[in-house]
């Protein structure tokens, strides 16, 4: 059997985000990207992170991370600061700006999901949901045993 899977969930990431990007501008959310936005969404989750478990978070390279990084820190958005019990590791934390842009990170992620969802009842989206996050886990599992 022929598959398509990894080609469409490429094809959904690439649309997704141009889409994405759109709707930011379009609400005039200036502050950040897309790709900064998904930085700021795991921190908004769970601040405080090493920058290792931050890359592992949004599957994001180190190198590629540090450069992000390093652009949300000259914005004002995120601040380096070294672990109270290991001064060896350095945490990732928001700024008081940067949590202040939660609501309007909020409303684009909502516009997305109806835009992802459109025309799917509840019980579609929590199948398709499900199967994503197998697909997820076979690949993690994968990553692991490398």
């Amino acid at each position: 059997m022929k598959t398509q899977g990894g080609f469409l969930i490429t094809q959904i990431k690439q649309v997704g985000g141009r889409i994405f990007e759109r709707i930011l501008e379009r609400e005039g959310v200036v502050e950040f990207n897309g790709a900064q936005g998904k930085i700021l969404y795991v921190l908004w989750e769970r601040d405080m992170l090493p920058a290792a478990e931050l890359a592992r978070a949004t599957s994001l390279a180190n190198a590629t991370l540090t450069s992000m990084l390093d652009r949300m820190e000259a914005a004002g958005l995120v601040e380096r600061v070294p672990d109270r019990r290991d001064r060896r590791r350095v945490l990732v934390r928001l700024t008081d700006r940067a949590r202040g842009l939660r609501e309007k990170y909020d409303s684009v992620s909502d516009r997305m999901s109806d835009v992802y969802y459109k025309g799917f009842s509840e019980d579609e989206v929590a199948r398709f949901e499900a199967t994503l996050q197998r697909v997820l886990n076979n690949l993690k599992e994968e990553e692991n045993n490398e």
